[in-house]
């Protein structure tokens, strides 16, 4: 697994170039303070973790280590379609987060900076679905529609029954909160699935989904989470609004992930959605405030 982590830094940030991404940052900056709350970053379907690179810059901001990782059957890196599609991948996800956070609490060269007691999850799309996972739940593939160009999903093929995998899963109770966005959420189709969640979650959806994501399966999923459950809807949005604004050289290739309904403003977007989430980390994790 290949990791980027962002930290509190009292040094002037500079361009920091990683292929078309420019990123405001310092290279290997000390960490800053005392021990600090970490926040593990799971992408999306053929994502990286350069995806949610200003979500993570704002957190480490706001005082808390992140850390990032490419889920190695599924990134834009090494892409796969074989491996991206299987339903492996997905069953592997929850255990590669589990290894990253035994990474960071380990084997981290600033492993004795954080505070292990304070650990977050962000996670956008299939990285939604990890989080759940990771919370408690337990999937049900025999309801879950297989990749294919419906944007939708619902023409999708069903799971053959027999492939479907039934467990064991990977939960982690390590991970104190949890910002799940626009999340697969065709394998949990109902109440039991979700039942093992009792860690507080902030959930968000776009107006439209996308990418095999319903916002009606998400709404769901937001009626069967605990009580006290942080629920946003994203006006004008679609699926793909979660991901960082993309570098001019990006939106002509990628127009799918890079272009917004009409009126919509992703920049915009993202500095309320940072700020959220920042502030729902900071609530449950009160992070030391060294900025």
């Amino acid at each position: 697994m290949k990791v980027l982590q962002w930290s509190p830094c009292d040094r002037a940030p500079g361009e920091v170039k990683l292929g078309p991404f420019v990123l405001n940052a310092v290279r290997d900056c000390p960490v800053k303070g005392g021990k600090h709350p970490l926040i593990v970053l799971s992408h999306g379907y053929g994502g990286t973790y350069l995806s949610h690179r200003d979500t993570a810059a704002a957190l480490a901001d706001a005082g808390f280590i992140v850390a990032a990782l490419n889920h190695p059957d599924d990134n834009a890196l090494t892409f796969d379609p074989a491996r991206a599609n299987s339903l492996t991948a997905l069953v592997d996800r929850p255990e590669d987060i589990r290894r990253l956070i035994d990474f960071m609490l380990t084997e981290a060269p600033d492993a004795t900076m954080i505070d292990r007691q304070k650990i977050g999850f962000f996670g956008f799309s299939r990285g939604g679905y990890t989080g759940l996972v990771l919370a408690g739940a337990e999937p049900d593939f025999k309801a879950m529609r297989t990749h294919c160009d419906d944007p939708t999903g619902k023409s999708c093929a069903l799971v053959d029954p027999a492939q479907a995998p039934t467990g064991p899963w990977v939960h982690d109770q390590r991970i104190k909160a949890f910002v799940i966005a626009d999340p697969l959420a065709s394998v949990f189709p109902s109440a039991r699935t979700l039942s093992g969640i009792s860690a507080p979650v902030q959930l968000w959806r776009s107006q439209e989904g996308g990418d095999g994501v319903s916002p009606k399966e998400v709404d769901a999923i937001a009626a069967n989470l605990p009580a006290g459950t942080v629920f946003h809807v994203v006006p004008g949005s679609r699926h793909f609004a979660f991901l960082a604004v993309c570098p001019e050289a990006m939106r002509a290739s990628l127009s799918e992930i890079c272009t917004d309904p009409n009126g919509f403003d992703r920049a915009a977007f993202h500095e309320r959605l940072n700020s959220a989430v920042s502030a729902f980390f900071q609530e449950h994790l009160q992070p030391s405030g060294n900025r």
